[in-house]
């Protein structure tokens, strides 16, 4: 007999009300439970906004002080967050900021589900420069993406050259939700990633009747209960 082969005999059936276990008794395996839902999250931005700590910080809930080390090409990082009691993994992608490698990020553009698009509130040029990074996301993201704007170092407060109001003004102009945020205090990085998750896993099982689910109340609802400084 083959390693691994079972012995002949007559054929089992499954039993009624098993979930297609055979019939083995009372000892028959439970049935595996299904995998969370995989979702795609991009980290964009210029480099030097805190793309990597803003990921870490939510992965780890650590910060990462010291020399600043560019991110090359494209990286990632897995984490499973409940959403309504139902577990979604979120692949998140950290994106290197510089132009020579833009033509890498473009490639990941259309798997990604939700895209995270930072500023540093120290840098006027990070902000000046969300506009092209909404332009290319536009090009070549799908066109139901979820964009959410983040004003990143918030934390630095002292050394602040973007306005909260220039922040928000920009993100109601292109009608996408706004906060800011610190990587290094971990003010509003989680809330940040459980508001796409919630986002995208609404989209994934709202019925056609049933109201949308609103992003930024949800956003404005969160930081009311944590008392929060946070803004959208």
């Amino acid at each position: 007999m083959r390693c691994g082969a079972a012995p002949l005999g007559p054929p089992q059936k499954d039993v009624p009300g098993d979930g297609g276990t055979r019939g083995r008794g009372s000892g028959a395996a439970p049935l595996t439970p299904l995998p969370a839902p995989v979702l795609q999250v991009m980290l964009l931005g210029d480099s030097g906004v805190g793309k990597t700590c803003f990921l870490l910080q939510f992965k780890d809930g650590a910060f990462l002080s010291g020399t600043f080390i560019a991110t090359v090409g494209i990286d990632f990082r897995n984490k499973v967050v409940a959403v309504d009691g139902v577990k979604v993994k979120l692949q998140i992608w950290d994106t290197a900021g510089q132009e020579r490698f833009r033509s890498v990020t473009h490639a990941y553009y259309r798997d990604a589900q939700a895209l995270l698009l930072l500023y540093d509130i120290t840098s006027k040029m990070s902000f000046d420069n969300i506009r092209a990074w909404l332009t290319e996301i536009h090009e070549y993201a799908q066109k139901d993406v979820v964009i959410m704007l983040l004003g990143n170092k918030a934390d630095v407060s002292s050394e602040r050259m973007v306005r909260t109001e220039d922040g928000a003004s920009l993100a109601r102009e292109y009608g996408v939700p706004f906060m800011e945020t610190s990587a290094k205090t971990g003010m509003n990085v989680e809330l940040a990633f459980l508001a796409i998750a919630r986002e995208l896993k609404q989209r994934a099982v709202q019925l056609p009747d049933e109201p949308r689910f609103q992003i930024h109340d949800y956003i404005e609802a969160q930081q009311k209960r944590s008392g929060c400084c946070a803004f959208i």
